[in-house]
């Protein structure tokens, strides 16, 4: 199977600034994908690239085989489903017929037990017949997401789809999304929340500044990046000396009064704790914690803010 979207090398500029700056992976078939990276950081561009919604500046696309402007196109992306920005539906419309009519606009068949089931699928099996102007912010978020499921497509391109949902919304959305590839589709999913998408998704690609600072699996990530970190426990006189010390030995930590947690790549227990001693910090616990891909993100960017 070959892959369903490839990004080659794209720039986005904006003027005189650049958005994406040579974004390169490919989103293989049977995957959920993570596109993460702060707000700011040129997820959004990327996927409107993707679907030909922008024209890049340099650099190109395909997705499903196709590139943007090519007669090929136009089949392709119908062939995609996508959440993009917050859906578009039709307020005065319910539940129920805002699918039917997209169904249409698609040319997709789908009975009204399939719909039914979509809407069920995304917890709105008690509101099908509730007008759509009337949901909250989560609850159009749940609508476009069973849109965007019409037809089985084989990639859905889904934009923050946990956007405002409740904790419970997120981790009901975040098990729905992780089970896509079980029903024939796979997801490229955008979002800043590192946390979920490290629960959510096979492989992803860390984005910072518009660039790529990392891809691979989830578990290469967390691995190759010094996949681990270290809470370091001492007195609180000695917090900034150790503070220093660490963050000058290349470390990310965070922290304060004789409590720090300590994230770098392949950083172990020994780098931590010699300097500390050779300074005369005495340390009385030393704990290994697995890291997190927020840890990994900080420790590739060396904590720089997008802004965004």
């Amino acid at each position: 199977m070959g892959p369903l979207a490839v990004y080659e090398g794209l720039v986005k500029r904006f003027g005189e600034v650049v958005a994406i700056d040579g974004l390169a992976f490919e989103v293989p078939e049977g995957t959920v994908f993570g596109l993460l990276g702060p707000n700011g950081a040129g997820k959004t561009t990327a996927i409107r690239v993707l679907l030909g919604l922008a024209a890049p500046s340099a650099g190109s696309t395909l997705l499903l085989g196709a590139r943007p402007g090519t007669p090929a196109f136009t089949p392709a992306v119908r062939s995609v489903g996508s959440l993009i920005e917050g859906p578009a539906l039709y307020g005065r419309a319910t539940a129920r017929q805002n699918m039917r009519i997209e169904a249409t606009a698609l040319g997709v068949r789908e009975s009204a037990g399939e719909i039914r089931d979509l809407l069920a699928l995304v917890g709105l099996a008690g509101r099908a017949d509730t007008h759509a102007g009337s949901f909250s912010l989560g609850m159009k978020q749940r609508l476009g997401l069973a849109l965007s499921l019409l037809g089985r497509p084989r990639l859905v391109v889904l934009d923050e789809p946990t956007n405002g949902l409740d904790p419970a919304g997120i981790v009901e959305i975040r098990e729905l999304i992780k089970r896509l590839p079980e029903r024939g589709t796979s997801a490229l999913v955008s979002s800043h929340l590192l946390g979920e998408v490290q629960l959510m998704c096979d492989r992803a690609a860390i984005v910072s500044r518009g660039r790529m600072v990392a891809e691979g699996t989830i578990s290469d990530l967390l691995s190759r990046q010094g996949g681990t970190g270290f809470n370091v426990v001492f007195s609180p006189e000695g917090t900034e000396r150790a503070r220093a010390l660490l963050t000058s030995a290349g470390m990310i930590v965070s922290g304060s009064d004789g409590a720090l947690s300590v994230t770098g790549p392949g950083v172990d227990g020994t780098q931590i704790s010699r300097p500390l001693a050779q300074a005369g910090i005495y340390v009385s616990e030393l704990s290994r914690v697995e890291a997190t891909l927020e840890e990994v993100f900080l420790s590739l960017t060396a904590g720089e803010s997008d802004g965004g």
